[in-house]
């Protein structure tokens, strides 16, 4: 009996062992993150519907556009391939973007991309004509800016040169729009780095409705002060010079133009005597001899809407809307003009918080369209057959985002999407299907299909692979709470606990931060550096992040809080958050450090010198050390300027608050970041110097604000983690 005992303890401990081996957690590394791309998400990119809204074209390999059934997801034609091209066709190899013609009639296919900034670049463009099997190369003058189809698709409107320009496809003939385009002095049809950046657009012209009249803007940055950067190649380094307002500096003079293709005439808009000031749209209306003009003054808290006669350039006030501190909404959500030529949809956060709101095209208000304590996220598209609105907004939790439907008339409101996290929802052009996309703080994307009644069709990826990487590595969930902020105020945080976590021990804290006015991280969606934090996690480290005063999602008065007094609050909330966890026993108060990039990078300069009592380690990547080195409009729109706002600039300055630094510091910055420049760190650096504060740095050479690319993604995290391994 006593042997058949042994026996059986012995297999029992084998089993077990056999198990427990078999459920043994994988070692995340960096080399998996970065290199082998282990813990890459998947998502559906490039899918285009086409009009009959049953189905959707997609690029293959940048050799092939083919199209599908959204109802089988089947091939059903190949539209376009390189293969198709005869000898006489110009060499095209393949293509990186391409833009159906309205009829659909034409393909237009970039290649040859050459960045510029954030949202601009230079290509070779060739048009495709479906019907003849031709391909002909848009201007051979040199490679062209912002090609973009008439809506009747007969011709093609580019920028080259700082001049605009369109092609007719009938009689394919070029014809120059303007002729004073020049680097540095004048730019027409496209913006200056300053509206790209803040404004957020690259395209600064717009087609009539009716295919005859082209507006643009033309900006006149002759007296904007000149930025030099250092780009080291070669034995001599070259200077790169471009036009950047910083804060209270000069701005580009903005005029908008409407250029009529059948008189070639240009006529100037009337948009007042003010010429400091800011035009962050320009939007035909449905109506062909109606052109929208958005104007904000340039402390950026009035704005009008002026309807403009593109025959006489004279304008008419249509909408205005003063804030008591700035207008938030400025993008192509702020107004939408309805097809039925008598109403339009405005964006306005006037009763506190974002909402949605129908007027006629006298400019009165007929009803609000959402209502309640809570923001609209984004207006997503307006079925105008139906009269129905679809957004994303906050409704159910400041952490999610989910979509709804609702009437124009504000009633009939649905909610479309159940699942806790964040969703979003892409509509067919005739809104038969939907694709949903969905994800949480613990499981990635997961794209489907769905009907106009929501029903699913079919699963467009689950990143199934991921999942279970996710699994076989043991990645530790994501906890949700709500911390105190420097005056008591609740703040949204998520942690990460190592999967072994033991009360009784104590753990070193990492605190990740952005904090940027309107910015929101703590939310419950997937996060691109969750592998990351992961791997601090099996390393012993709980992992925390905390949204500040001044983020997204709690409403206007939360949002604009730290008004001209960036950074004062924000640092306040993160250093009181870091007490707070530094309190719990099972946190080792000595051994908290804080990570963050750009405004991130700012703020934890700021923690680690105002907050030098709580901070052990602290990385900054492209900080803003002074916002006087930084843009008009970003700054601006939160702090007014340097001369009416001097304290507020400087108070919460890292340069004038190194003297506090006690911990270990690295800054990090790119030699040629066009955004945030390298002047930040170097003034940071030759102040660290002079108060005898000793800190490391990483300057990395000719890369721009994100430091993407090549082998520069795995160096910097390799160097960043080493840095909190070694130090904290």
């Amino acid at each position: 009996m006593s042997r058949l005992m042994n026996s059986f303890f012995v297999a029992f401990i084998l089993l077990a062992s056999t198990l427990n081996a078999q459920q043994e957690v994988r070692e995340i590394t960096l080399e998996d993150i970065y290199r082998k791309n282990v813990f890459a998400a998947r998502g559906i990119s490039g899918l285009r519907s086409m009009n009959d809204g049953k189905h959707y074209t997609v690029s293959e390999g940048g050799r092939h556009v083919a199209m599908h059934s959204f109802r089988t997801g089947e091939r059903v034609e190949t539209i376009f391939s390189v293969e198709y091209l005869d000898a006489d066709s110009p060499d095209l190899a393949s293509f990186s973007g391409y833009e159906f013609s309205a009829d659909e009639g034409r393909i237009l296919l970039t290649t040859f991309r050459e960045q510029i900034y954030r949202r601009s670049f230079r290509a070779n463009f060739f048009i495709w004509d479906r019907n003849t099997k031709k391909l002909e190369p848009l201007s051979e003058g040199g490679k062209q800016q912002l090609a973009t189809f008439s809506p009747d698709g007969s011709k093609v409107a580019f920028v080259r040169g700082n001049n605009l320009f369109y092609k007719d496809l009938e009689a394919n003939e070029e014809v120059q729009v303007s002729f004073d385009g020049k680097f540095n002095e004048i730019i027409n049809g496209a913006p200056d780095w300053v509206y790209e950046e803040e404004f957020g657009f690259s395209k600064a012209f717009a087609w009539s409705p009716d295919s005859r009249k082209i507006a643009y803007y033309r900006f006149d940055e002759t007296q904007v002060p000149l930025f030099n950067m250092t780009i080291y190649k070669g034995l001599y380094p070259e200077w790169y010079s471009y036009k950047y307002p910083k804060a209270g500096e000069v701005n580009s003079i903005v005029s908008i133009h409407v250029f009529d293709l059948t008189s070639t005439e240009t006529k100037m808009m009337d948009v007042g005597e003010e010429a400091d000031q800011y035009i962050p749209r320009i939007k035909w209306t449905a109506e062909p001899d109606k052109l929208a003009i958005l104007r904000l003054n340039r402390l950026q808290n009035h704005i009008e809407v002026l309807i403009a006669d593109p025959e006489t350039g004279t304008t008419s006030l249509l909408y205005e809307e003063t804030n008591q501190w700035y207008i938030s909404e400025t993008s192509d959500d702020f107004i939408t003009f309805l097809e039925n030529k008598k109403q339009f949809v405005v964006m306005s956060e006037r009763d506190g918080w974002m909402h949605l709101y129908l007027y006629d095209l006298s400019g009165n208000l007929i009803n609000q369209i959402t209502r309640g304590d809570w923001d609209v996220n984004a207006l997503i598209a307006i079925n105008q057959g139906s009269g129905t609105v679809y957004y994303s907004s906050f409704e159910q939790s400041s952490l999610e985002r989910h979509v709804y439907s609702v009437g124009l008339n504000g009633r009939n409101k649905k909610k479309l999407t159940d699942k806790q996290g964040t969703n979003s929802l892409v509509f067919s052009s005739d809104f038969s299907y939907y694709i949903l996309t969905h994800s949480s703080s613990n499981s990635p994307a997961q794209v489907s299909l769905h009907d106009v009644k929501g029903r699913l069709v079919r699963l467009l990826e689950d990143n199934s692979r991921l999942r279970s990487n996710m699994k076989t590595y043991g990645f530790a969930g994501v906890e949700f709470l709500t911390v105190p902020g420097a005056d008591g105020t609740p703040l949204n945080a998520f942690m990460i606990k190592p999967k072994d976590f033991d009360e009784g021990k104590q753990y070193p804290l990492f605190m990740y931060v952005y904090g940027g006015p309107e910015s929101q991280t703590v939310r419950d969606g997937w996060m691109r550096n969750l592998p990351w934090m992961q791997f601090l996690v099996q390393n012993g480290y709980v992992v925390v992040c905390v949204d500040n005063r001044g983020t997204n999602g709690r409403g206007e008065a939360f949002r604009k809080s730290t008004y001209m007094q960036l950074g004062k609050l924000e640092t306040e909330d993160q250093i009181a958050a870091a007490e707070w966890f530094g309190s719990q026993p099972w946190i080792d108060a000595g051994r908290i450090g804080i990570y963050g990039w750009s405004y991130g990078g700012y703020m934890s300069l700021l923690c680690m010198t105002r907050g030098a009592h709580v901070f052990k380690v602290g990385i900054a990547g492209a900080p803003v050390t002074s916002w006087r080195f930084y843009d008009t409009i970003y700054t601006e729109r939160f702090m007014r300027t340097p001369q009416e706002n001097p304290d507020g600039y400087d108070d919460n300055s890292p340069i004038n608050h190194v003297e506090k630094l006690k911990g270990r510091l690295l800054l990090i910055h790119g030699t040629a970041d066009d955004n945030v420049h390298v002047q930040n760190s170097v003034e940071m650096t030759d102040r660290l110097v002079q108060a005898d504060k000793y800190f490391d740095m990483l300057f990395y050479p000719n890369r721009s604000h994100g430091i993407f690319g090549g082998n520069y993604s795995f160096h910097i995290n390799k160097s960043v983690t080493d840095f909190i391994l070694n130090h904290l």
